[in-house]
């Protein structure tokens, strides 16, 4: 059974993005950067919300190309072209660059792609991973803490309608003061 991981950066009030889906705070330092970059070549399949995805499919596409691509943005920029993804959108209707679109319900996809054989899956956007939180599909979230507050915007948990209990199974701070936590579901 495949591992679900969910991580992303976030403020210290808690959002993935300010209001207006502003992530300007949220600019990576080399170190962070490279953590995120050591996850995605850990990670066998990418699961993306629709608005994620937009963000991602954006930038990264292209982003080797860019005048001033530092060599780490080239690396992560091509794996994550060859990284097979999956985008849940009831809206879009085509996605590119090794993607596949499920239209239908995200919770039994999940579970179905949880139950193959295969290394770990990230889940990224906070509709999308919330959905499967209730689920209880969820078996690591990675918190990349930034010493900032926006003070509201999209958050990092959902509404959930029970408790999650969580094991902390690492901490670390970064020199630009990000602190990364790890915890584990206790199941």
């Amino acid at each position: 059974m495949r591992k679900l991981i969910y991580g992303m950066n976030l403020s210290l009030d808690g959002y993935i993005a300010a209001p207006g889906d502003d992530i300007g705070w949220s600019v990576p330092s080399d170190e962070l950067f490279q953590f995120w970059s050591d996850r995605l070549r850990a990670t066998d399949l990418s699961l993306y919300g629709r608005r994620l995805w937009q963000t991602m499919s954006s930038h990264w596409p292209t982003a080797d190309r860019q005048p001033g691509a530092t060599p780490a943005e080239t690396a992560y920029a091509r794996r994550w072209r060859e990284m097979p993804k999956v985008v849940f959108s009831s809206t879009l209707d085509r996605v590119d660059w090794n993607t596949r679109l499920v239209s239908g319900d995200a919770v039994a996809e999940i579970t179905r792609l949880k139950a193959e054989e295969g290394g770990p899956m990230a889940i990224g956007g906070a509709t999308l991973a919330g959905a499967a939180m209730r689920a209880g599909l969820i078996d690591t979230y990675l918190l990349a803490t930034a010493p900032v507050l926006v003070g509201g915007g999209t958050p990092f948990f959902t509404t959930l309608d029970t408790w999650v209990n969580l094991n902390l199974v690492e901490t670390r701070t970064f020199p630009c003061g990000v602190t990364l936590t790890r915890y584990e579901t206790r199941r």
